[in-house]
């Protein structure tokens, strides 16, 4: 028998400590944030080497899905090796969304061909950006959005299309479509993300994560604020609930001189997770709303029904109900306007700081079409669009007086489509398309909604199922989600693209 080498030795060892090196990055790419957090508290794993194994996720899968447009890696690997702040997250890998949520001194695109030509750098450290910080996380880089967010679908010409880790084929959605398609990828554990008409909803629903539009008022926007942008609110986009819910706590509260806040929790978020919801009243829209000709998919019909036979498994009462305003024909053009005047506000101070008017070739027809939009409106106009909205908002919020808990709808109208089929001008889109009809009431009421993957298609496509509540009840669409999370799991499933 031939005697073995030291050399051969040598080399099988190495070559089994590198397997156990990959089985164990691959362990840690399955865990969520809180998982990771705990495994750096214990000693288990360094931040480095957190942010090193999140790094080559993101080496690996983003040629393909291009969520990620801007890298701070080796400013990442910097924090990590230095004192990180103690909080909830202290070490675990993060990415922001490239529209708000900004680092001063960053690049801050918005998905714009005109602020990434002009190399923009951001002027401000927001406060969401610094209570993330503080919680411990390390920002990895920028995820893609749509040209200043205007979109349901992540196609900009800056960077090119995002796609979603479960065919890469389809849209993520948008306009936190970047990371979703990160977290569904498995390049870090939770992403920031933002809504204002379902934008962090939608990209949780083709991504198949969960993704919390929080009330009004509850992260602070500073150094905006709740009455200049009334539509649009912060969040996350995660794997488990449990991270919605320690990111709700980190993150809520509000900041010096903002304008309003809803009632603060009653206890933390995160001890919501294992409270019993009771018996709830539920009401179940498992149509389009009246507002939108045609039918809804099949599939996601049988979505939201399947989600209504589970709750009612667990106890619930549900029933087919639903606010009238669901159905209000003049609901989608109220949000239209305010949305148009916040997002040409907010190109026009940009083009101020850049000190140039952008090129024409610099604007997207997406873009341009809210700006136009805009242009044309008077100042009663959009004052008018404001009391239309507080018109909704009490019309749809008194239908949880009326003795329900929540609204369960689809998330979506349609499976995700693939890209380039929804358009990029949307005055040739219909006003509420089949994709997204159902999320924009609550961001004009301001209440809280959640989007959850609790169904596939037989193709492996994720489909979600939209939760909403009172303004101010997040504690009880944690409550439920959670319950939902353990009675039918879905952590087991990866997409076929992923790190």
């Amino acid at each position: 028998m031939r005697k073995i080498t030291r050399r051969e030795v040598l080399t099988a060892a190495a070559a089994g400590l590198t397997r156990a090196r990959a089985a164990a990055a691959d362990e840690l790419a399955l865990m969520d944030a809180t998982a990771q957090a705990e495994m750096v508290r214990k000693g288990k794993v360094s931040a480095l080497e957190l942010v090193d194994a999140a790094i080559r996720r993101i080496e690996k899968t983003n040629p393909q899905l291009n969520a990620v447009v801007w890298e701070r890696f080796e400013k990442a690997r910097g924090e990590a090796r230095a004192a990180l702040p103690q909080g909830p997250f202290t070490g675990v890998p993060f990415l922001t969304k490239d529209l708000g949520c900004t680092t001063e001194g960053e690049p801050d695109s918005q998905g714009s061909r005109f602020l990434k030509n002009a190399r923009y750098l951001a002027r401000v450290t927001t406060e969401l950006a610094r209570r993330i910080r503080q919680a411990g996380f390390i920002n990895l880089g920028r995820t893609n959005t749509p040209e200043f967010g205007v979109l349901a679908t992540t196609e900009p010409v800056a960077w090119g299309p995002t796609r979603n880790p479960w065919d890469p084929t389809r849209t993520p959605a948008g306009s936190s479509g970047g990371a979703g398609a990160a977290v569904a990828a498995l390049m870090t554990p939770v992403a920031h993300g933002s809504d204002g008409g379902g934008s962090i909803r939608n990209p949780a629903a083709a991504c198949g994560l969960v993704g919390l539009k929080p009330s009004r008022g509850r992260l602070s926007l500073a150094p905006g604020d709740d009455i200049t942008i009334p539509l649009a609110v912060q969040g996350f986009l995660t794997r488990s609930v449990r991270d919605t819910a320690a990111g709700l706590d980190l993150a809520s509260g509000p900041a010096l001189g903002d304008p309003a806040a809803p009632p603060s929790p009653l206890r933390p978020y995160v001890q919501e997770l294992a409270a019993n919801p009771g018996k709830l009243r539920i009401g179940l829209l498992n149509r389009l709303p009246r507002s939108v000709e045609g039918q809804i998919d099949p599939i996601c019909k049988q979505a939201v029904e399947e989600a209504g036979k589970l709750m009612e498994s667990l106890g619930h009462r549900v029933e087919l109900a639903h606010p009238p305003g669901m159905d209000d024909e003049k609901a989608t053009g109220t949000w239209r306007r305010i949305f148009a005047v916040r997002v040409f506000y907010s190109f026009r101070s940009f083009e101020q700081r850049v000190g140039r008017a952008a090129a024409r070739d610099e604007i997207e027809p997406s873009a341009a079409f809210f700006f136009d939009l805009a242009r044309n409106m008077s100042a009663l106009d959009y004052v008018q669009a404001l009391d239309e909205m507080n018109a909704f908002t009490r019309q749809f919020a008194a239908w949880w007086r009326e003795g329900f808990d929540l609204l369960l709808t689809p998330m979506t109208g349609t499976v995700t489509p693939k890209l380039g089929v929804l358009g990029l001008d949307p005055a040739r889109m219909p006003a509420s398309t089949h994709w997204t009809p159902f999320g924009r009431h609550f961001n004009l009421s301001g209440q809280p909604a959640i989007s959850l993957p609790l169904h596939w298609t037989g193709e492996g496509l994720p489909i979600g199922i939209q939760l909403g509540a009172a303004y101010g009840r997040e504690d009880l669409l944690i409550r439920v989600a959670a319950q939902l999370e353990r009675a039918r799991p879905w952590h087991k499933r990866i997409p076929p693209v992923h790190g």
